[in-house]
């Protein structure tokens, strides 16, 4: 069973519904999937610890700790994603020795705003270790995340846990970069076997033409699809 959480903003479902989509169209295994929704967060933790450009800035951090810090966990951002290949491909990169492993991504945004156009508009921040975060594969048994609470969320530094300065270097293992390809960054790939618009999803207008569009609009047909 994988358990896999995945990023939900209500002003952008569409996104959501296309991720599944591509989901139980691809993965062999069975998948336990948790949306990290702020409304249900908010009630579970009476405060609001998703503060950020999307409702699950920083809730995806509390993963290990709704899990009881056992067993292990997936998260991806879902709402602007897709995946080209079976997610249970992704399990077999585990390392039982790492806290964490992500897609070690080092670049500078091309575009200084993101999601244009729509009410989610905002300033496309740069960060140290931008998007790592965006796909884990989550050791949730690691003494690593026991800091990782909702009363630790609400006084840390938004930036300090995103790029994870709170847990060493050596904790943070690596994921080959086609399991978190940056469509709007990195351009077209064919090997891709996770796409990640981090800009915008091709829903929205202003992100029509974006590389891998294609893609993302063949899944979203899949989503609208009903036999007679």
């Amino acid at each position: 069973m994988i358990n896999l959480y995945i990023g939900h903003d209500p002003r952008e479902s569409i996104g959501t519904f296309v991720f599944l989509s591509s989901l139980l169209r691809r993965t062999t295994s069975p998948t336990a999937v948790t949306p990290m929704h702020k409304p249900m967060l908010h009630r579970v933790f009476g405060g609001d610890v998703a503060d950020g450009t999307n409702a699950f800035t920083l809730s995806r951090f509390l993963i290990p700790f709704l899990q009881g810090w056992t067993g292990t966990a997936i998260f991806v951002d879902g709402a602007d994603m897709i995946l080209k290949a079976d997610l249970a491909e992704l399990e077999v990169w585990r390392d039982p020795y790492a806290a964490v492993q992500v897609v070690k991504h080092d670049y500078k945004t091309s575009a200084p705003r993101k999601y244009i156009g729509t009410s989610m508009e905002a300033d496309n921040e740069d960060y140290h270790r931008k998007n790592w975060a965006s796909v884990m594969l989550i050791n949730c048994a690691h003494f690593a995340w026991r800091k990782m609470t909702p009363q630790y969320m609400r006084t840390a530094s938004k930036l300090d846990i995103l790029n994870f300065s709170w847990m060493p270097d050596e904790w943070i293992g690596e994921l080959p970069v086609h399991w978190n390809w940056l469509a709007d960054e990195y351009g077209e790939n064919a090997e891709a076997k996770l796409l990640h618009w981090t800009q915008g999803v091709p829903a929205f207008p202003h992100y029509h033409d974006t590389p891998h569009a294609a893609d993302w609009r063949e899944e979203h047909a899949n989503v609208n699809y009903a036999t007679d």
